[in-house]
């Protein structure tokens, strides 16, 4: 048995939740917050046999691509740093961060 932890952004949750439970997987959704930009994620636990991680991995991927951003970073201006400047940069966001933990043991209540 297999535990499979994917992190999302959540504009991604509710899709890829869809996606696992239509290809037959049983999914635990959790909030959660990431750190860097501070933007809402959804952990989602799966538990599957082992020969089923590879078809988890591929919902995941077919789901949570990658995509650019722009977001503007305040930066302070020369000398006063009362006032900021926005200064708009463009960033990656999407794609998952996926953990296979091999689970040894489980009791189903």
């Amino acid at each position: 048995m297999k535990l499979v932890i994917a992190m999302v952004q959540d504009d991604d949750a509710l899709d890829l939740v869809d996606a696992m439970t239509e290809a037959g997987f049983r999914v635990t959704k959790l909030a959660s917050t990431g750190g860097f930009l501070k933007s809402g994620n959804t952990t989602l636990i799966i538990g599957v046999e082992e020969s089923k991680v590879k078809d988890v991995i591929d919902v995941v991927e077919d789901i949570c691509k990658t995509r650019k951003q722009i977001i503007t970073t305040p930066t302070p201006i020369t000398g006063n740093v009362d006032m900021y400047m926005s200064y708009p940069i463009e960033i990656e966001v999407g794609g998952a961060t996926v953990f296979v933990i091999d689970v040894d043991q489980f009791i189903k209540i």
